[in-house]
């Protein structure tokens, strides 16, 4: 039975990535592709609808009506934005058009051949559509260039028509740390069109110059028109997601991507731009309220009792024409979706992949009333229910694992935020009762804040800010007794103490006397989006926080800096943060990230861990949130309900010594499966001085360029490109900005030679193959600090690396000798150091290629501990992972859930099945010990 179940829970990834046989029940049809789709379209092909969709890599795929496969073509392997379907050609056979993130429109037939490919700069490609003029089709394009681009059939350039010589667009707000950019700007959000009863055809542009905060302007253009004929603000729903034209072209229906809260579909009439809006925030608890998602919209095309069609993350929501709540109709599924459309001349709904890394096209038919009950009850066939039976086999397995005898106690892992629900009460007392980890500290999220007279704060701008998510009310006495109350049990709590837009939500003086109290119960203050840069922020840290710091020292207290885009790279290397980058408060200040909006996650797992491994600081942490998802906030299909995603992410920070978890629950019964990996020990919690997976080559950073500051923290306006600006400036850590999302990394990007990935999108997971790539204070030079209380990075590292360190500087727009007198350009000196990091990949035990995230850390003197994560976050894969021992002489290899042995006669190259959403923890046992044991 043993070896059925590995041979069970290796098959599942395998069976799921193949294109499997379609599942049809009345309403409801179910096409797996063994492929994550982003994107659906409908496509005619000799008189036959035929299904379109997109992947997550990027990949062009068709099925038949009824689900057969036909071809794939892959592309570049990098996401498509938007995807159009027409006959451009008069051959009554559709072209199928890709708005490509490199920069592409590319343009394949309906038998998947490529027929020719545009592309006019690195910007990426957003938005297409076929607009015609007496009858002549165009090809109309745009993106992050500002600009829209006329394209002949052939596609060639017919026409750029610029944003700057039409747009009203004003940006707003006079940040010099976040600049806005230049006025009557903006990228092409949404390329549609009108068909008027007289078959003549309007050009429909939505412009957007800010993808969080903008509602953005409606431009209506007669074809190849140079200025618009008639120009719209809209007026409801900031950062539009989707945007639909009426069949009969007499409205434009336009949905938002943002948080539920301001979640809406606007309606706006085409002959007279009348808007009026739908607020799903009016349904209240019929759909889901936190979260972030697409408002998608259609006009329902079945009958008159309902005029629109909504797909809203899990939900599905039937309005009728008067936008009225209490008329509508609310169908909710288990699962999200990440995208939609409407098929009218079929009268069905074509839905992609689920969120969470499914795998399949669905398809309900709006002509059967049974495609209600079947969409409530769908569990998606292929790699979702691949994830869930390989999840359910290794829960088993983990309560089954006994901790080798070898390993040490387990180090505490820290949950901050799980308030737990009431079914898994048991497991918690069940863990308490048999284990010392992991801790579940009490907690509690205020929406009051103390009320003081900061008068004399001595720091105007820090005087007036305040969080307008909080009420302040509280005196100093009932802020410390409401503080004081969270404390429920003895392993004590975690807590907002401040926030970016106020960190002095409770003064200095009253979180002491919390801290008193406590008594020295663990006590974790967390302070989100600490991102400010100014030296108005400098006050703070000397004026709130070193202070705190200072006085927590001791006390079973730390500082959780969650953080968000480069700061662990970047701002931490200012001169104001000088102190907790010595490790004067290295038991205090805990690292940890908030990374939405973000797209360089590689980064930042190679800076805070560089920052651990240091010294600077004793732990670091990790947060899971909802929109960790929404690296592009135009589009945030980011209401995933199964957080597989979450749990590979948990997997790799804590293997890597992440203590502190801040986490949003999502479906808690599933994260439990993290609990118990914890307090079984099957998942390693590993000291800095025990990990062997780190490159003997590091990046040292030096006070981080401007320019570099400017780019990595701006990312919300998607305004900035200029070509001769990109091209002039080649940056090691580069296209951070918000006109980057799904681009590319360059040819010399650390996060490409480095980390090995590809593109600027949700790189949780980076592979690494040549071991993670520390980013750390510099350790030689005159930019070393030789007496700072952290000590030197060899002497927190596992002693192997005594003699094989290798440093080089950055201020992360170039490459710097050590004394900072030299600069090197980013796209020539990368080659020395990506030669640098292949060659001390043969001084390390060993490395692993394949697509996998990974952490080896020492266990005893003759054991390793190898972790193997499926690297795709929300494009789970099965990965065949190839452990390369190097130093390491291995003489047995075993996963110590499942039992499985592997061969060792090749050394060199030991393949490892990594299940698709999973992961393997790995026994290794040596030959010999890596170090000789004094």
């Amino acid at each position: 039975m043993f070896r059925l179940n590995q041979a069970i829970f290796l098959g599942l990834g395998l069976a799921a990535s193949l294109w499997a046989s379609p599942i049809h029940s009345a309403g409801i049809s179910s096409f797996d592709t063994g492929h994550t789709i982003t994107k659906v379209r409908v496509a005619q092909h000799d008189d036959q609808s035929m299904i379109i969709g997109s992947s997550y890599d990027g990949a062009i795929l068709a099925l038949s009506s009824d689900g057969k496969p036909l071809w794939k073509n892959d592309l570049s392997g990098i996401m498509n934005h938007d995807v159009w379907c027409e006959d451009i050609t008069g051959d009554r056979n559709d072209e199928i058009l890709a708005a490509n993130a490199d920069g592409h429109v590319y343009c394949l037939s309906t038998s998947g051949k490529l027929l020719w490919e545009f592309k006019a700069n690195d910007a990426p490609m957003y938005s297409v559509c076929v607009i015609h003029q007496a009858e002549k089709p165009f090809v109309v394009c745009g993106g992050f260039d500002n600009n829209i681009y006329y394209l002949s059939p052939e596609g060639a350039q017919v026409k750029r028509l610029s944003s700057k010589t039409y747009s009203i667009a004003k940006p707003w707000g006079n940040d010099p740390f976040k600049p806005a950019p230049p006025k009557r700007l903006h990228m092409a959000n949404f390329l549609r069109k009108i068909v008027h009863p007289d078959g003549s055809e309007t050009l429909v542009v939505h412009g957007s110059m800010n993808g969080m905060q903008d509602k953005g302007v409606v431009y209506l253009f007669d074809p190849l028109a140079d200025k618009p004929t008639r120009t719209t603000a809209v007026n409801a729903g900031r950062g539009i997601g989707d945007l639909v034209v009426s069949p009969n072209g007499e409205e434009i229906l336009l949905g938002t991507s943002a948080h539920g809260n301001d979640s809406s579909m606007t309606r706006m009439n085409t002959k007279d731009d009348e808007q009026s809006s739908f607020k799903l925030s009016s349904l209240k608890k019929q759909v889901d309220g936190f979260g972030y998602r697409v408002v998608q919209p259609a006009i329902y095309p079945v009958d008159d009792t309902f005029g629109y069609f909504l797909l809203y993350g899990r939900q599905i929501v039937l309005v009728p024409q008067d936008l009225k709540a209490a008329n509508c109709e609310v169908h909710s599924c288990r699962f999200s979706f990440n995208d939609m459309w409407m098929d009218e001349a079929n009268s069905r709904v074509i839905l992609a992949s689920a969120q969470s890394g499914g795998s399949c096209i669905h398809l309900l038919d709006l002509t059967n009333e049974k495609w209600k009950q079947d969409f409530a009850e769908l569990v998606p066939p292929g790699k979702i229910t691949a994830i869930l039976k390989a999840s359910e086999m290794v829960r088993q397995r983990t309560r089954a694992f006994s901790r080798p005898q070898w390993e040490r106690e387990p180090l505490p892992v820290y949950l901050m935020s799980e308030s737990v629900d009431q079914s898994l009460q048991p497991l918690v007392d069940e863990i308490q009762r048999t284990s010392s980890s992991p801790v579940f500290l009490d907690h509690q999220h205020f929406g009051v804040a103390e009320d003081w007279d900061r008068s004399s704060l001595g720091n105007e701008k820090y005087a007036a800010k305040r969080d307008r998510r909080r009420k302040y009310t509280l005196t100093p006495q009932q802020a410390v007794d409401a503080l004081t109350d969270i404390y429920d049990s003895e392993d004590g709590a975690a807590y907002w103490a401040g926030h970016g837009n106020d960190p002095y939500m409770f003064t200095l003086d009253t979180l002491q006397k919390v801290i008193d109290a406590a008594d020295g119960k663990k006590t974790v203050l967390i302070y989100p989006e600490l991102e400010d840069h100014s030296e108005d922020f400098a006050f703070v840290l000397n004026n709130h926080f070193y202070p705190l710091a200072q006085y927590a020292q001791g006390k079973n207290t730390n500082i959780y800096v969650r953080t968000k885009h480069s700061f662990w790279q970047g701002n931490v290397y200012l001169p104001m943060w000088n102190r907790l980058l010595s490790g004067e408060f290295a038991d205090v200040f805990v690292p940890a990230m908030e990374e939405t909006t973000d797209k360089a996650m590689e980064l930042s797992i190679a800076g805070r861990s560089g920052i651990w491994a240091s010294g600077a600081t004793n732990s670091w942490g990790s947060r899971c949130a909802r929109d960790n998802t929404s690296f592009d906030r135009s589009r945030q299909h980011s209401h995933q309900m199964l957080p597989n995603h979450f749990l590979r992410m948990m997997v790799y920070h804590i293997s890597g010594g992440a203590q502190y978890i801040d986490n949003f629950s999502v479906d808690q019964e599933y994260m439990s499966l993290l609990w118990e990996l914890i307090a079984k020990g099957a998942l390693y919690v590993p000291k800095r001085n025990e990990i062997v997976s780190y490159s003997p080559v590091h990046l040292s950073m030096h006070e981080p360029d401007h320019e570099y500051m400017l780019e990595s923290s701006n990312v919300k306006w998607c305004t900035f490109f200029d070509a001769e600006k990109e091209a002039q400036r080649p940056m090691v850590f580069s296209r951070l900005n918000g006109s980057w999302p799904g681009a590319p990394v360059t040819q010399w990007d650390f996060s490409r030679y480095a980390a090995g990935v590809n593109d600027r999108r949700l790189n949780f997971l980076p592979p690494y193959e040549n071991g993670l790539v520390l980013i750390t204070p510099p350790q030689h030079g005159p930019h070393a600090n030789p007496d700072a209380p952290r000590g030197r990075l060899l002497d927190n590292l596992h002693p192997i690396y005594k003699d094989i360190l290798n440093e080089h500087h950055t201020d992360g727009h170039r490459y710097l000798s050590a004394d900072g007198d030299q600069s090197f350009p980013a796209d020539r000196y990368y080659e020395t150091i990506e030669s640098d990091i292949k060659k001390a990949a043969k001084q390390l035990p060993l490395t692993v290629s394949g697509q996998v995230a990974w952490v080896a850390a020492q266990t005893s003197p003759t054991h390793l501990r190898l972790t193997l994560i499926d690297s795709g976050y929300i494009n789970p894969n099965p990965r065949q992972a190839v452990v390369h021992f190097h130093t390491a002489q291995p003489a047995k290899m075993r996963d110590i859930l499942f039992g499985t042995e592997f061969d060792l006669s090749d050394p060199t190259a030991v393949t490892v099945p990594v299940p698709l959403g999973m992961f393997r923890f790995i026994d290794i046992e040596l030959d010999a010990p890596l170090v000789a044991q004094p």
